[in-house]
């Protein structure tokens, strides 16, 4: 039975990483919205044909690109291929970029440079269960029901001429 309390004490501390992230991003979105601070980040978009590969973090209710914050001195490039490894376990791969956009998203003054892999299969992706805890293939049809980040929508309504503006929320 060693195994079986070896898994229960993993699926305990994800559970406990999960109520932690939900609750402390909770918190920095408040205190973001009270202070309005900039922040830059690196988003990809991962096509597998005319699908987009789509996650959900434990902490938002909108599914999101692969991506995160640039560290100090990082490149947009290398912080959006660390958050690749990272997130779903994607080894580094020669991205193209896409573009930027800006905006206030959860309370930040956000600029969010993106970046585009075209794959002809999906491979096996490595999710934490703490952070990201699903991941689904979403064709163009799919995204208009579905709540996305406001960067999603951003990157949608500038790179995808597919979508219309006015059928997207952010």
């Amino acid at each position: 039975m060693p195994g079986l309390e070896r898994a229960r004490s993993a699926m305990l501390i994800d559970f406990v990483w999960r109520v932690v992230l939900r609750f402390g991003f909770r918190i920095a979105r408040a205190w973001w919205h009270l202070r309005r601070p900039h922040h830059e980040g690196a988003l990809v978009a991962i096509y597998v044909g005319p699908a987009l590969l789509l996650l959900k973090s434990s902490y938002r209710t909108e599914w999101n690109f692969p991506g995160g914050s640039l560290h100090p001195g990082e490149t947009p490039d290398a912080a959006a291929r660390r958050e690749m490894e990272e997130e779903i376990g994607l080894p580094s791969s020669p991205l193209i970029p896409a573009g930027n956009a800006s905006g206030i998203w959860d309370g930040r003054r956000d600029r969010v440079h993106f970046f585009e892999l075209h794959l002809d299969a999906l491979p096996e992706l490595r999710l934490d269960n703490r952070e990201i805890v699903a991941a689904r293939l979403v064709s163009p049809e799919q995204l208009h029901g579905m709540a996305l980040t406001g960067a999603v929508v951003a990157y949608l309504r500038e790179v995808r001429a597919d979508v219309a503006p006015s059928q997207m929320e952010p």
